[in-house]
């Protein structure tokens, strides 16, 4: 994973931070994916598979966390955050949720690049030490199974052009159908483009 054509994924929902990153890094040899919200980041992730993601934590929609939390959980890519926040306390839960880095805005533009190659050599020994496989994820919480289910909701209303409530009511009926917890149904679902194939032609949905 060496710098020149790794792909990083940018994701921040001020226009002129994102453009900022994103010239730094592609100024530095690097493939730049750009997202201005958390609903977009998750599908060019998806996507793309970036080798590492650089996420802003305070956004509306879905926040860095949420973005963070289906990347190391469904696609296996680290992640490193940005945010205005600089206190200890912070900046402690944020490596501990599984952040390779952590950047506190107002960012030295001349710092990105180096604080970048430093986070993929700190994921290449990550990842030496214990692979990550996606779509197996950890037991999650309460608080990720949330995340998880909105993702998941996020994915039929893409697919299928629905509202929010529509595609809320389209997974708990496609829950009901396959005998599944809507949780569970959830995590199936944004695990594997094969499942939202298998939605498409479902009977419960046509």
């Amino acid at each position: 994973m060496s710098s020149h054509h790794a792909t990083i994924l940018v994701c921040d929902d001020d226009r002129l931070v994102l453009i900022t990153l994103a010239s730094a890094l592609k100024n530095a040899g690097y493939d730049v994916i750009e997202a201005d919200n958390g609903d977009d980041a998750i599908l060019l992730a998806r996507q793309h598979r970036p080798d590492l993601a650089l996420l802003d934590i305070r956004m509306d929609g879905k926040s860095g966390l949420d973005v963070a939390s289906y990347l190391r959980d469904y696609v296996g890519t680290p992640f490193m955050f940005l945010s205005a926040f600089s206190d200890d306390a912070f900046i402690a839960k944020a490596r501990e949720f599984g952040a390779l880095d952590y950047l506190v805005k107002p960012i030295d533009i001349e710092l990105i690049a180096p604080a970048v190659a430093q986070a993929m050599r700190a994921a290449r020994e990550r990842e030496s030490r214990s692979p990550v496989v996606p779509g197996h994820p950890p037991p999650v919480s309460q608080e990720d199974s949330e995340a998880v289910r909105l993702v998941a909701v996020g994915i039929l209303m893409e697919r299928f052009r629905l509202t929010r409530e529509m595609a809320e009511q389209r997974l708990m009926a496609l829950a009901r159908q396959a005998s599944r917890p809507e949780s569970q149904y959830a995590q199936e679902l944004v695990r594997s483009i094969d499942s939202i194939n298998a939605v498409a032609s479902s009977p419960a949905i046509r």
